[in-house]
């Protein structure tokens, strides 16, 4: 099954379907410790910012070689926030020869964008509710 196919909305427009938006219904803890993973990765501004370079890489995948020259720290360092970043479920990656390539996981993106965005009408509802 590709990723579009598997990329469904789920409730909320929740693209895995497991979590409400905050703003719809309260987290349950299992739905909390597991996006607490991931906004923990996304607070440190190195890995914040290698997922940036990731995600706006023209091609959809960046070496390493190219990421590790944009910081002033070494490439274990590098390699280490990395891995935090993978194992979050930000991104994959895979060794070609010495280098390895990574990309962004577009579908744990689109679950905290889904987490984050209030509903719709919400906005208007507000402001009509603060009038």
């Amino acid at each position: 099954m590709s990723n579009q196919e598997r990329a469904g909305t789920g409730r909320d427009g929740d693209p895995d379907g497991c979590c409400p938006g905050l703003l719809t219904a309260p987290l349950d803890e299992d739905q909390a410790a597991e996006l607490a993973k991931v906004f923990k990765a996304l607070g440190d501004p190195v890995r914040l910012r290698l997922l940036s370079m990731i995600a706006s890489r023209a091609g959809g995948e960046v070496c390493v070689c190219d990421l590790t020259p944009a910081f002033d720290l070494s490439q274990p360092t590098i390699s280490h926030h990395l891995k935090l970043l993978r194992q979050a479920g930000l991104i994959d990656c895979e060794r070609r020869g010495t280098w390895v390539y990574y990309w962004l996981l577009p579908e744990m993106t689109d679950r905290l964008a889904a987490v984050l965005t209030r509903p719709a009408g919400a906005s208007a509802a507000r402001a009509a509710a603060d009038a």
